[in-house]
């Protein structure tokens, strides 16, 4: 177990019956960049038992923040559902992933597109202020089937913009649009379906996507992650990956590894 740090979990939050989100101490020798994912779970058996879990949190935090689906019958998740305060789990010592911005060419706009737990690495990237710094407008994109499952809405909506860190930045540059495939609400529709359409672009007042001024991350099922990238591509926009910046990324782990992810709204408040 030399690999990994054994954390406690200091508090956990159900969002639904199939999605939930926890927080554990941080050991101050672990060190990650935004976006990255770790190694994470349990021992059973004395066997470690992990799989891959973006982290949620900011670089900076002294905590570290997972967002995790329920599954039944998950080997791990299983188990990890049950967590409460006190437990302890093991994270792994390093942190890698392709969803960091060293990975993508400086642009004007970048857009974070997530389904589901897909979020999870988009908290962290939206969270630091080299983001800011580095692209005029930042618009996060979260698709679910339920608004219940639109989880850490009021977090980005209410309580982001007050940060003080990046609080200011917030204000100014970061677009939320969360939508929903089968509930009424304001932004109803796929992802992918509602940028080929044009709907997004309106909505957030901004030029369609254009590989000389955009950027894109894109984490979520294997389904958007198929599409986004058939799309991004026909729009001649090139892939990225480590020592290669380019026009956008996708998390290969989740993607090829486990086969899974994991109206206007905005922090500006603009109509």
């Amino acid at each position: 177990m030399s690999n990994f740090n054994q954390e406690r979990v200091l508090s956990v939050h159900h969002w639904t019956d199939t999605l939930f989100s926890f927080t554990t101490t941080r050991n101050p020798s672990f060190h990650f960049r935004s976006g990255e994912f770790a190694m994470i779970g349990l021992k059973v058996d004395e066997k470690p038992l992990l799989r891959a879990h973006s982290l949620a949190s900011a670089h900076y935090e002294d905590r570290l923040e997972f967002f995790s689906t329920k599954v039944p019958d998950g080997p791990l998740t299983s188990r990890l559902q049950h967590l409460k305060a006190g437990d302890e789990i093991i994270v792994s010592r390093e942190a890698t992933g392709t969803l960091v911005i060293d990975n993508l060419e400086d642009g004007r706009n970048l857009y974070l597109i997530g389904t589901g737990t897909g979020l999870a690495p988009f908290l962290s990237v939206i969270k630091d202020p080299e983001t800011y710094l580095r692209f005029q407008n930042v618009v996060l994109l979260h698709g679910c089937r339920r608004v219940a499952e639109l989880a850490y809405g009021e977090m980005i909506m209410e309580k982001l913009p007050g940060d003080e860190l990046v609080g200011d930045f917030v204000r100014y540059q970061l677009i939320y649009y969360p939508m929903v495939t089968r509930d009424r609400f304001r932004n109803r529709g796929r992802i992918t379906d509602l940028i080929a359409s044009g709907k997004l672009f309106t909505d957030v007042e901004l030029p369609e996507l254009d590989p000389q001024h955009d950027r894109v991350m894109v984490c979520g099922s294997p389904a958007l992650v198929r599409d986004a990238r058939e799309l991004l591509v026909a729009k001649g926009f090139v892939e990225g990956d480590h020592g290669e910046p380019a026009q956008f990324v996708f998390e290969k782990e989740f993607a090829e590894r486990n086969g899974s992810s994991s109206c206007r709204t905005t922090v500006r408040h603009k109509s």
